[in-house]
C-alpha cells in the first residue's frame, strides 16, 4: 500500500514538523506533500528545511504564491500525488502509529474506494483545554456504527449529528477512484470545504468504515484553530452553514440521478439555515415565501415535515 499524504500549511509553523513526522512513521507513506498557502508566519521556511532533510517530503506552493485556502491546497496536492492512495492531514494535527492498519486490509478489495476512521483530540495547552473542552471534550470524532457504503450518503443527509461525523484526517482514498468518479474535488469554500466534499464523496464513491472505536489520528486543539473559532461562535456559524448548504443544494439540483426526495430535503436544509440567520421579521417572511412557493409540493405529500418543525424551533 503506497500512500501520498497531503498537508495544507497555513499559520502552522509550531506544528508542521510534528505532523510530518507522524506521517513518515507509517511505512505505508511514500511521500508527504506540503502545500504552503502563503502563511503569515515562518511556516514556509520550516517546510523548506523539512524537505531538504528527507526526499519523501515535497514542498509546493500555488502558482501565484498566494493564499487560496485548504480546499484549493488539497486539490494541488491531489494533482501532484504519486501514490496509489491519498490521505489528508491538517498541519496542526497528527497521525497515530495505527493510522493505516485497517486500511491496508480493506483496500485489498478493489471495490472499496475509500476508508474512514475515528479522530481523537489533544489539547496543546491548558488555556486551550479550559477554553475549548466544552466544545470537544475527550470524545472521538467518528461515524457511530459500521454501515454499508450505500447508507453513508443518506446517513449524512438525513441523520446528520446522530449518524456521526467524518474527519478529513482519517480519510484514505483510492486515487484512481477519486479521479474517475469525482469531476470536482474540493470546492472554493473557506470554511466547511471538507464537509461539502464528504457529501459528494459519499454519493459517488464506495466508502467503508475502518477503525471507528479507537483514534487513528489526533486533532490538536490550540488557541488559533480556524474551525474552533467557528464552533465557539467567534465566527458566526450559521453564515458558514448557509454557504455550505447552498453549495450542496446547487450540486444536488444539477445531479440528474439523485432522487427527488433527497433534493427536496437538501433544499429544506439550505432554507432552514437562511431562516435561522435572518432578522426576526425576515424569518417570518421567508417561511411564508417558502410555503407559498412550495404549495403544490405540500399538497402532494412530498413536503418535509421536519422542515416545518425546525423552522418553528428557530424563533
Amino acid at each position: 500500500m503506497k500512500v501520498s499524504v497531503i498537508i495544507p500549511v497555513y499559520n502552522a509553523e509550531a506544528y508542521i514538523s510534528k505532523a510530518v513526522e507522524s506521517a513518515l512513521q507509517c511505512k505505508e507513506v511514500i511521500e508527504v506533500l506540503l502545500i504552503e498557502d502563503h502563511s503569515p508566519d515562518n511556516a514556509l521556511e520550516v517546510c523548506r528545511k523539512l524537505a531538504e532533510k528527507d526526499d519523501r517530503i515535497k514542498l509546493f506552493q500555488h502558482s501565484d504564491k498566494g493564499n487560496h485556502g485548504a480546499g484549493a491546497s488539497r486539490n494541488l496536492g491531489i494533482e501532484n500525488a504519486q501514490g496509489e492512495f491519498i490521505a489528508f492531514l491538517d498541519a496542526d494535527d497528527y497521525y497515530l502509529s495505527n493510522r493505516f492498519d485497517r486500511e491496508k486490509e480493506l483496500f485489498t478489495n478493489p471495490e472499496i474506494d475509500g476508508v474512514y476512521g475515528a479522530l481523537g483530540v489533544e489539547y496543546y495547552s491548558e488555556s486551550a483545554k479550559e477554553e475549548y473542552f466544552s466544545v470537544f471534550g475527550d470524545r472521538l470524532m467518528t461515524i457511530y456504527k459500521e454501515c454499508p457504503p450505500e447508507e453513508v450518503f443518506p446517513g449524512l443527509i438525513y441523520l446528520r449529528g446522530s449518524f456521526g461525523l467524518f474527519s478529513i484526517n482519517t480519510l484514505t482514498l483510492r486515487k484512481a477512484s477519486l479521479l474517475k468518479k469525482m469531476n470536482t474535488f474540493f470546492k472554493d469554500l473557506r470554511i466547511h470545504e471538507d464537509s461539502e466534499f464528504f457529501f459528494r464523496l459519499s454519493y459517488y464513491l464506495n466508502l467503508y468504515s475502518g477503525t471507528l472505536d479507537t483514534a487513528i489520528a489526533m486533532r490538536g486543539v490550540h488557541n488559533e484553530n480556524r474551525i474552533t473559532e467557528v464552533e465557539i461562535k467567534k465566527i458566526k456559524p450559521c453564515t458558514t452553514k448557509i454557504l455550505l448548504w447552498k453549495e450542496i443544494r446547487n450540486w444536488s439540483e444539477e445531479e440528474v440521478g439523485m432522487a427527488e426526495d433527497i433534493k427536496l430535503h437538501i433544499k429544506r436544509m439550505h432554507q432552514s439555515f437562511e431562516i435561522a440567520n435572518a432578522p426576526l421579521l425576515k424569518k417570518g417572511r421567508l417561511i411564508i415565501q417558502y410555503l407559498i412557493s412550495d404549495y403544490l409540493l405540500i399538497l402532494s405529500g412530498l413536503y418535509n415535515i421536519n422542515f416545518r418543525k425546525l423552522s418553528t424551533q428557530l424563533f
